[in-house]
């Protein structure tokens, strides 16, 4: 069979061998690539290959899908007798391939940004006392900890405001559902958990820095939940009562 190009955003080519592959068949699978679509929309080149082959002896057909993106090329394998089977197990890994190719982007574009000095770093604006930090982590005061932190806030709402650009699905709902203080106060309940396991050697603000972005996450897809621990912490706050120990995740 003559390999078929359709005509979509991402350029898809099927190429298949020894299998009958009826048009319907054929258009079900086009259609559950939408979400890869999506994944590399912004791409300026996203090529897919997807080859089908049939085994007659075994009576399975298997599934290769390559992925063609800028400097890279992403492959997925699978084989089953239900050809759509294999077809969403294979499309599931080539999913979370993709998923990876973009975080090491975003590294690079990082690292990058730190060689040429336009990353801003998280810097408090005066010092910070850290045995005021451990001892209100170690007693479970939550309002102690945020207070012993305040310097670092506006640099944490700033970094957060450019860091939650990279997801407009979430900006969009900035200002609506939740506020940028909102992310900033999901940081800091974050630290406040995980303290007890911060790397060693790793500045404060860094450590800070590496918790926007599984913050915003977070908070963004866990809204309700999230944003109750953020009201009861701001009550605390407000109130200057001692915090509960911990917190439910």
């Amino acid at each position: 069979m003559r390999p078929i190009v359709t005509p979509r955003q991402m350029q898809v080519i099927f190429d298949v061998h020894q299998y009958d592959l009826p048009d319907r068949v054929r258009q079900e699978l086009e259609d559950n690539l939408d979400g890869l679509t999506r994944q590399v929309e912004h791409f300026p080149v996203a090529d897919l290959h997807i080859l089908i082959e049939g085994n007659a002896r075994s009576n399975e057909v298997s599934i290769k899908l390559t992925l063609i993106l800028p400097g890279s090329t992403l492959v997925a394998n699978d084989h089953d007798p239900v050809l759509t089977a294999a077809f969403e197990r294979c499309l599931n890994s080539l999913s979370h391939s993709v998923e990876g190719y973009k975080s090491r982007l975003d590294n690079e574009a990082e690292r990058q940004k730190i060689l040429k000095g336009t990353v801003h770093e998280v810097l408090p604006t005066t010092d910070i006392d850290l045995s005021a930090v451990e001892a209100a982590v170690a007693a479970g005061d939550y309002v102690r900890f945020r207070l012993a932190l305040l310097p670092f806030e506006d640099a944490v709402e700033a970094r957060a405001g450019r860091w939650v650009q990279r997801f407009p699905k979430y900006e969009a709902r900035i200002g609506r559902d939740v506020k940028m203080s909102d992310v900033v106060e999901e940081v800091f309940l974050m630290a406040f958990d995980q303290y007890p396991a911060r790397p060693e050697g790793v500045p404060l603000g860094e450590w800070l820095d590496r918790l926007i972005d599984p913050a915003v996450k977070t908070l963004m897809t866990r809204t309700e939940e999230e944003l109750e621990n953020i009201n009861l912490s701001r009550a605390a706050l407000a109130a200057q009562a001692p915090q509960p120990q911990g917190r439910r995740v």
